[in-house]
């Protein structure tokens, strides 16, 4: 007999988890990190190494203004 509430529960963890994995993917793509975009790709951590990676260890590159 399945349980709703845990369907629920996962379905949630995955648009969660997706939803990070394709922001930290987008920003080690637009960096070309390859090492990043490939750990990000391949591991599967509910979102904790997308968010890490997103606000600790990438770098947005600022936009140098013509003076």
């Amino acid at each position: 007999m399945e349980e709703p509430g845990l369907f629920a529960l996962i379905m949630v963890l995955v648009l969660w988890s997706s939803i990070w994995k394709a922001f930290a993917l987008y920003r080690a793509g637009s960096l070309r990190s390859v090492p990043w975009f490939t750990v990000l790709f391949v591991l599967n951590t509910a979102g904790i190494l997308e968010i890490l990676y997103l606000f600790v260890f990438s770098k947005k590159k600022q936009k140098e203004v013509a003076a």
